[in-house]
Protein backbone atom coordinates (compact mmCIF):
# COMPACT_ATOMS: atom_id res chain seq x y z
CA UNK A 1 0.00 0.00 0.00
CA UNK A 2 3.15 3.00 0.95
CA UNK A 3 4.40 1.66 -2.85
CA UNK A 4 0.74 2.56 -3.88
CA UNK A 5 1.31 6.17 -5.10
CA UNK A 6 4.70 5.74 -6.53
CA UNK A 7 3.97 3.75 -8.81
CA UNK A 8 0.90 5.68 -10.10
CA UNK A 9 3.31 8.16 -10.23
CA UNK A 10 5.70 6.07 -12.26
CA UNK A 11 3.10 5.22 -15.04
CA UNK A 12 1.74 8.83 -15.17
CA UNK A 13 4.85 9.87 -15.55
CA UNK A 14 5.56 6.72 -18.49
CA UNK A 15 2.52 7.77 -20.08
CA UNK A 16 2.31 11.32 -19.94
CA UNK A 17 5.47 11.76 -21.66
CA UNK A 18 5.20 8.84 -24.02
CA UNK A 19 1.95 10.02 -25.43
CA UNK A 20 2.45 13.48 -26.04
CA UNK A 21 6.08 13.95 -26.17
CA UNK A 22 6.37 14.12 -30.10
CA UNK A 23 3.95 16.98 -30.29
CA UNK A 24 6.55 18.68 -28.11
CA UNK A 25 8.75 18.23 -30.88
CA UNK A 26 7.05 18.21 -33.97
CA UNK A 27 5.67 21.95 -32.42
CA UNK A 28 9.44 22.99 -31.71
CA UNK A 29 10.32 22.44 -34.44
CA UNK A 30 7.51 23.78 -36.75
CA UNK A 31 7.97 27.30 -34.79
CA UNK A 32 11.83 26.93 -36.39
CA UNK A 33 13.70 25.17 -34.25
CA UNK A 34 16.07 23.00 -35.06
CA UNK A 35 16.65 19.27 -33.64
CA UNK A 36 19.34 20.65 -31.07
CA UNK A 37 17.14 23.53 -29.95
CA UNK A 38 14.08 21.08 -29.96
CA UNK A 39 15.48 18.64 -27.47
CA UNK A 40 16.39 20.94 -25.41
CA UNK A 41 13.03 22.52 -25.55
CA UNK A 42 11.71 18.84 -24.27
CA UNK A 43 14.84 18.25 -21.83
CA UNK A 44 13.69 21.66 -19.65
CA UNK A 45 10.13 21.45 -20.07
CA UNK A 46 10.53 17.99 -18.16
CA UNK A 47 12.95 19.21 -15.66
CA UNK A 48 10.67 22.20 -14.60
CA UNK A 49 7.65 20.21 -14.53
CA UNK A 50 9.21 18.03 -11.86
CA UNK A 51 10.21 20.80 -10.67
CA UNK A 52 7.06 22.46 -9.85
CA UNK A 53 5.25 19.58 -9.77
CA UNK A 54 7.58 18.84 -6.91
CA UNK A 55 7.17 22.07 -4.97
CA UNK A 56 3.30 22.54 -4.87
CA UNK A 57 2.79 19.07 -4.04
CA UNK A 58 4.93 19.30 -0.97
CA UNK A 59 3.61 22.90 -0.24
CA UNK A 60 -0.26 21.69 -0.29
CA UNK A 61 0.03 17.96 -0.07
CA UNK A 62 -2.02 17.10 -2.89
CA UNK A 63 -2.08 15.59 -6.49
CA UNK A 64 -1.44 18.74 -8.37
CA UNK A 65 0.12 17.22 -11.53
CA UNK A 66 2.34 19.54 -14.26
CA UNK A 67 2.94 19.09 -17.46
CA UNK A 68 3.55 20.90 -20.22
CA UNK A 69 0.72 22.12 -22.81
CA UNK A 70 0.18 19.48 -25.28
CA UNK A 71 -2.36 21.96 -27.61
CA UNK A 72 0.36 24.68 -27.14
CA UNK A 73 2.80 22.51 -29.18
CA UNK A 74 -0.45 21.48 -31.49
CA UNK A 75 -1.28 25.17 -31.93
CA UNK A 76 2.82 26.09 -32.79
CA UNK A 77 2.42 23.04 -35.62
CA UNK A 78 -0.51 24.69 -36.98
CA UNK A 79 0.91 28.18 -36.83
CA UNK A 80 4.31 27.28 -38.57
CA UNK A 81 7.55 29.52 -38.36
CA UNK A 82 6.79 33.11 -37.50
CA UNK A 83 8.43 36.00 -39.49
CA UNK A 84 11.25 36.43 -37.17
CA UNK A 85 12.06 32.74 -36.39
CA UNK A 86 12.20 30.15 -33.49
CA UNK A 87 13.80 33.62 -31.75
CA UNK A 88 10.53 35.49 -31.66
CA UNK A 89 8.81 32.21 -31.14
CA UNK A 90 10.90 32.06 -27.87
CA UNK A 91 9.93 35.33 -27.25
CA UNK A 92 5.91 34.43 -27.70
CA UNK A 93 6.48 31.78 -25.09
CA UNK A 94 7.65 33.93 -22.43
CA UNK A 95 4.90 36.54 -23.01
CA UNK A 96 2.75 33.59 -22.81
CA UNK A 97 4.76 32.76 -19.29
CA UNK A 98 3.91 36.73 -18.42
CA UNK A 99 0.32 36.40 -19.15
CA UNK A 100 -0.60 33.25 -16.79
CA UNK A 101 1.54 35.11 -13.74
CA UNK A 102 -0.80 38.03 -14.26
CA UNK A 103 -3.76 35.48 -14.58
CA UNK A 104 -2.29 34.28 -11.03
CA UNK A 105 -1.87 37.58 -9.53
CA UNK A 106 -4.76 39.65 -10.87
CA UNK A 107 -7.93 37.75 -10.46
CA UNK A 108 -10.01 40.54 -13.01
CA UNK A 109 -8.07 38.90 -15.99
CA UNK A 110 -8.98 35.18 -15.06
CA UNK A 111 -13.06 36.28 -14.95
CA UNK A 112 -12.07 38.46 -18.29
CA UNK A 113 -10.72 35.30 -20.09
CA UNK A 114 -13.79 33.32 -18.72
CA UNK A 115 -15.98 36.04 -20.99
CA UNK A 116 -14.64 34.03 -24.23
CA UNK A 117 -17.87 31.88 -24.61
CA UNK A 118 -16.71 27.74 -24.15
CA UNK A 119 -18.19 27.61 -27.67
CA UNK A 120 -15.66 29.81 -29.30
CA UNK A 121 -12.81 28.82 -27.48
CA UNK A 122 -13.74 25.20 -28.11
CA UNK A 123 -13.91 25.43 -31.72
CA UNK A 124 -10.05 27.24 -31.78
CA UNK A 125 -8.89 24.58 -30.51
CA UNK A 126 -10.21 22.34 -33.01
CA UNK A 127 -9.64 24.02 -35.49
CA UNK A 128 -5.60 23.62 -34.01
CA UNK A 129 -5.92 20.11 -33.94
CA UNK A 130 -7.46 19.32 -36.55
CA UNK A 131 -4.69 19.41 -39.20
CA UNK A 132 -2.79 17.15 -36.91
CA UNK A 133 -5.19 14.84 -36.56
CA UNK A 134 -5.37 13.64 -40.33
CA UNK A 135 -1.89 13.02 -39.96
CA UNK A 136 -2.44 9.03 -39.95
CA UNK A 137 -5.16 8.91 -42.64
CA UNK A 138 -2.14 10.60 -44.65
CA UNK A 139 0.68 7.98 -43.63
CA UNK A 140 -1.79 5.78 -44.26
CA UNK A 141 -1.52 6.86 -47.77
CA UNK A 142 2.38 7.78 -47.42
CA UNK A 143 4.26 4.71 -45.83
CA UNK A 144 1.28 1.94 -45.28
CA UNK A 145 3.84 -0.40 -44.70
CA UNK A 146 4.61 1.91 -41.54
CA UNK A 147 1.26 3.51 -40.54
CA UNK A 148 -0.95 -0.23 -40.57
CA UNK A 149 0.85 -1.78 -37.46
CA UNK A 150 0.85 1.49 -35.63
CA UNK A 151 -2.72 2.12 -36.24
CA UNK A 152 -4.15 -1.17 -35.78
CA UNK A 153 -1.58 -1.37 -32.15
CA UNK A 154 -3.36 2.26 -31.16
CA UNK A 155 -6.76 0.59 -31.74
CA UNK A 156 -6.57 -3.00 -30.02
CA UNK A 157 -4.56 -1.09 -27.01
CA UNK A 158 -7.35 1.27 -26.34
CA UNK A 159 -9.79 -1.45 -26.92
CA UNK A 160 -8.63 -2.96 -23.16
CA UNK A 161 -6.45 -0.28 -21.70
CA UNK A 162 -6.98 3.56 -23.64
CA UNK A 163 -4.28 4.92 -21.39
CA UNK A 164 -1.37 3.10 -23.12
CA UNK A 165 -2.45 3.18 -26.66
CA UNK A 166 -0.87 5.79 -27.63
CA UNK A 167 2.65 5.02 -25.44
CA UNK A 168 2.03 1.21 -27.24
CA UNK A 169 1.94 3.02 -30.90
CA UNK A 170 4.82 5.32 -30.45
CA UNK A 171 6.92 2.02 -29.27
CA UNK A 172 5.54 0.17 -32.35
CA UNK A 173 6.13 3.36 -34.44
CA UNK A 174 10.37 3.03 -32.61
CA UNK A 175 10.61 -0.30 -33.83
CA UNK A 176 9.70 0.16 -37.41
CA UNK A 177 11.80 2.81 -37.32
CA UNK A 178 15.02 1.02 -36.15
CA UNK A 179 13.92 -1.74 -38.83
CA UNK A 180 14.17 0.28 -41.77
CA UNK A 181 16.13 3.61 -40.93
CA UNK A 182 19.57 4.16 -41.04
CA UNK A 183 20.07 4.06 -37.60
CA UNK A 184 21.67 6.53 -34.85
CA UNK A 185 25.06 6.69 -35.97
CA UNK A 186 26.05 10.37 -36.14
CA UNK A 187 22.94 11.07 -34.52
CA UNK A 188 23.36 13.20 -31.14
CA UNK A 189 20.98 11.34 -28.38
CA UNK A 190 23.10 13.15 -25.26
CA UNK A 191 20.51 15.85 -23.86
CA UNK A 192 21.92 19.01 -23.86
CA UNK A 193 20.05 23.08 -23.04
CA UNK A 194 20.56 25.10 -25.79
CA UNK A 195 19.74 28.76 -25.46
CA UNK A 196 18.36 31.07 -27.44
CA UNK A 197 17.91 35.11 -27.26
CA UNK A 198 14.68 35.65 -27.37
CA UNK A 199 13.27 38.58 -29.50
CA UNK A 200 9.44 40.36 -29.26
CA UNK A 201 7.70 40.65 -32.69
CA UNK A 202 4.22 42.02 -31.95
CA UNK A 203 2.55 40.17 -34.56
CA UNK A 204 4.24 37.07 -33.30
CA UNK A 205 3.42 37.91 -29.64
CA UNK A 206 -0.10 38.37 -30.97
CA UNK A 207 -0.66 35.57 -33.16
CA UNK A 208 1.36 32.70 -31.11
CA UNK A 209 2.08 34.07 -27.56
CA UNK A 210 -1.46 34.98 -26.64
CA UNK A 211 -3.19 32.14 -28.65
CA UNK A 212 -0.49 29.92 -26.99
CA UNK A 213 -1.46 31.65 -23.41
CA UNK A 214 -5.57 31.19 -24.36
CA UNK A 215 -5.33 27.86 -25.52
CA UNK A 216 -2.86 26.47 -22.49
CA UNK A 217 -5.57 28.29 -19.97
CA UNK A 218 -8.68 26.74 -21.43
CA UNK A 219 -7.43 23.37 -22.58
CA UNK A 220 -4.93 22.56 -20.02
CA UNK A 221 -5.45 24.76 -16.77
CA UNK A 222 -8.95 24.62 -16.50
CA UNK A 223 -9.62 21.08 -16.84
CA UNK A 224 -6.47 20.19 -14.72
CA UNK A 225 -8.35 22.71 -12.10
CA UNK A 226 -11.44 20.64 -12.95
CA UNK A 227 -9.93 16.91 -12.26
CA UNK A 228 -8.90 17.92 -9.15
CA UNK A 229 -12.53 19.48 -7.87
CA UNK A 230 -13.73 16.11 -9.61
CA UNK A 231 -11.95 13.92 -6.42
CA UNK A 232 -12.31 16.78 -3.52
CA UNK A 233 -9.38 18.84 -3.65
CA UNK A 234 -9.41 22.30 -4.61
CA UNK A 235 -6.99 23.45 -6.75
CA UNK A 236 -4.80 26.13 -5.35
CA UNK A 237 -4.87 28.40 -8.58
CA UNK A 238 -2.95 31.81 -7.79
CA UNK A 239 0.24 29.65 -6.61
CA UNK A 240 -0.04 27.59 -9.14
CA UNK A 241 -0.58 29.97 -11.81
CA UNK A 242 2.08 31.91 -10.54
CA UNK A 243 4.42 28.61 -10.58
CA UNK A 244 3.56 28.10 -13.93
CA UNK A 245 4.02 30.70 -15.63
CA UNK A 246 7.11 31.92 -13.81
CA UNK A 247 8.36 28.30 -15.13
CA UNK A 248 7.32 28.72 -18.25
CA UNK A 249 9.07 32.37 -18.61
CA UNK A 250 12.30 30.44 -17.00
CA UNK A 251 11.90 27.61 -19.97
CA UNK A 252 11.48 29.92 -22.84
CA UNK A 253 15.06 30.80 -23.72
CA UNK A 254 15.93 26.77 -23.74
CA UNK A 255 12.97 26.42 -25.75
CA UNK A 256 10.30 25.35 -23.54
CA UNK A 257 6.78 26.99 -25.07
CA UNK A 258 4.93 26.24 -21.49
CA UNK A 259 4.22 24.35 -18.15
CA UNK A 260 0.51 24.07 -17.14
CA UNK A 261 -1.48 21.67 -14.52
CA UNK A 262 -2.43 18.54 -16.37
CA UNK A 263 -5.21 17.90 -17.54
CA UNK A 264 -5.14 13.84 -19.10
CA UNK A 265 -2.88 12.53 -16.79
CA UNK A 266 -4.06 14.72 -14.13
CA UNK A 267 -6.94 11.77 -13.24
CA UNK A 268 -4.04 9.20 -12.92
CA UNK A 269 -2.59 10.65 -9.80
CA UNK A 270 -5.70 12.32 -7.70
CA UNK A 271 -8.03 9.34 -8.52
CA UNK A 272 -8.62 6.18 -5.79
CA UNK A 273 -6.58 4.05 -8.03
CA UNK A 274 -3.47 6.46 -6.69
CA UNK A 275 -4.15 5.56 -3.35
CA UNK A 276 -7.46 5.04 -1.21
CA UNK A 277 -6.56 7.78 1.22
CA UNK A 278 -6.98 11.33 -0.77
CA UNK A 279 -4.55 12.56 1.86
CA UNK A 280 -1.72 10.40 0.38
CA UNK A 281 -2.19 10.60 -3.30
CA UNK A 282 0.31 13.86 -3.32
CA UNK A 283 2.85 11.14 -2.93
CA UNK A 284 1.98 10.10 -6.54
CA UNK A 285 1.81 13.45 -8.45
CA UNK A 286 5.49 14.34 -6.79
CA UNK A 287 6.72 11.01 -8.20
CA UNK A 288 5.15 11.80 -11.52
CA UNK A 289 6.80 14.90 -11.40
CA UNK A 290 10.06 13.35 -10.63
CA UNK A 291 9.50 10.59 -13.36
CA UNK A 292 8.67 12.88 -15.73
CA UNK A 293 12.61 14.88 -15.18
CA UNK A 294 14.03 11.64 -15.44
CA UNK A 295 12.50 10.81 -18.49
CA UNK A 296 13.52 14.28 -19.70
CA UNK A 297 17.08 12.56 -19.71
CA UNK A 298 15.86 10.58 -22.71
CA UNK A 299 14.81 14.35 -25.03
CA UNK A 300 18.33 13.78 -27.30
CA UNK A 301 17.16 10.15 -27.90
CA UNK A 302 13.46 11.12 -28.76
CA UNK A 303 14.32 13.77 -31.25
CA UNK A 304 16.45 11.17 -32.75
CA UNK A 305 13.66 9.18 -33.08
CA UNK A 306 11.96 11.77 -34.58
CA UNK A 307 14.77 12.96 -37.06
CA UNK A 308 15.16 8.97 -38.77
CA UNK A 309 11.58 8.98 -39.08
CA UNK A 310 9.24 10.04 -41.98
CA UNK A 311 8.13 13.08 -40.90
CA UNK A 312 4.21 11.90 -41.71
CA UNK A 313 4.73 8.79 -39.27
CA UNK A 314 5.28 10.78 -35.96
CA UNK A 315 2.67 12.97 -37.08
CA UNK A 316 0.36 10.25 -36.75
CA UNK A 317 1.10 9.15 -33.72
CA UNK A 318 0.86 12.49 -32.56
CA UNK A 319 -2.98 12.91 -34.55
CA UNK A 320 -3.58 9.21 -32.59
CA UNK A 321 -2.82 10.77 -28.94
CA UNK A 322 -4.82 14.22 -30.14
CA UNK A 323 -7.59 12.37 -31.15
CA UNK A 324 -9.48 12.25 -27.85
CA UNK A 325 -8.76 16.11 -27.11
CA UNK A 326 -10.26 16.67 -30.52
CA UNK A 327 -13.86 15.16 -30.03
CA UNK A 328 -14.19 16.74 -26.48
CA UNK A 329 -13.59 19.88 -28.48
CA UNK A 330 -15.94 19.74 -31.19
CA UNK A 331 -18.20 18.49 -29.10
CA UNK A 332 -18.36 21.49 -26.47
CA UNK A 333 -18.22 23.42 -29.77
CA UNK A 334 -21.39 23.09 -31.20
CA UNK A 335 -22.91 22.05 -27.28
CA UNK A 336 -25.11 25.20 -27.15
CA UNK A 337 -27.69 25.79 -30.60
CA UNK A 338 -27.47 29.26 -30.20
CA UNK A 339 -23.75 29.64 -30.44
CA UNK A 340 -23.13 27.01 -33.43
CA UNK A 341 -22.69 29.39 -36.21
CA UNK A 342 -20.28 31.63 -34.29
CA UNK A 343 -18.41 28.13 -33.61
CA UNK A 344 -17.97 27.06 -36.79
CA UNK A 345 -16.43 30.49 -38.32
CA UNK A 346 -13.82 29.76 -35.81
CA UNK A 347 -12.70 26.29 -36.02
CA UNK A 348 -13.06 27.17 -40.23
CA UNK A 349 -10.94 30.09 -39.76
CA UNK A 350 -8.83 28.70 -37.54
CA UNK A 351 -8.52 25.42 -39.62
CA UNK A 352 -7.72 27.04 -42.74
CA UNK A 353 -4.02 28.29 -41.46
CA UNK A 354 -4.06 31.24 -43.20
CA UNK A 355 -2.11 34.09 -41.51
CA UNK A 356 -3.36 37.84 -42.15
CA UNK A 357 -0.64 41.24 -41.32
CA UNK A 358 1.81 38.16 -39.73
CA UNK A 359 -0.78 37.07 -37.15
CA UNK A 360 -1.30 33.46 -37.13
CA UNK A 361 -4.54 31.71 -38.01
CA UNK A 362 -5.39 30.95 -34.43
CA UNK A 363 -5.79 34.68 -33.51
CA UNK A 364 -8.27 35.35 -36.53
CA UNK A 365 -10.06 32.15 -35.55
CA UNK A 366 -10.90 33.67 -32.20
CA UNK A 367 -11.35 37.13 -33.79
CA UNK A 368 -13.75 36.23 -36.45
CA UNK A 369 -15.99 33.63 -33.69
CA UNK A 370 -16.27 36.74 -30.99
CA UNK A 371 -17.22 39.04 -34.04
CA UNK A 372 -20.17 36.63 -35.03
CA UNK A 373 -21.28 36.42 -31.23
CA UNK A 374 -21.09 39.89 -30.96
CA UNK A 375 -23.33 40.29 -34.01
CA UNK A 376 -25.83 38.01 -33.80
CA UNK A 377 -26.09 38.34 -29.85
CA UNK A 378 -29.88 37.96 -29.25
CA UNK A 379 -31.17 40.75 -26.29
CA UNK A 380 -33.56 39.47 -24.11
CA UNK A 381 -36.86 40.71 -23.64
CA UNK A 382 -37.88 43.64 -21.54
CA UNK A 383 -39.19 42.24 -18.51
CA UNK A 384 -43.16 43.61 -18.14
CA UNK A 385 -44.05 44.78 -14.91
CA UNK A 386 -46.84 42.76 -13.69
CA UNK A 387 -50.44 44.11 -13.29
CA UNK A 388 -51.49 44.20 -9.80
Amino acid sequence: MRLQPVLAGVVAALVGFASSFAVVLAGLRAAGGDDRQAASGLLVLCLTSGLVALVLGLRHRMPISIAWSTPGAALLISTGTPPGGFPAAVGAFAVCGLLVVVAGLVPAVGRLIALIPVPIASAMLAGVLVELCLAPVRALAEVPQLAVPVIAVWALVGRFARAWAVPAALAVAAVAIALTGPGLAGVAIAPTLAWTTPTFDPATVVGVGLPLFLVTMAAQNVPGAAVLAQYGYRAPMRPALTATGLATIACAPFGGHAVNLAAISAALTAGPDAHPDPRRRWVASVTAGLGLAVLGLGAGLATALLVLSPPVLIEAVAGLALLGALGGALSSAVAEPDGREAAAVTFVVTAAGVGFLGIGAAFWGLAAGAAMTLLHRRRRPAQVPAVR
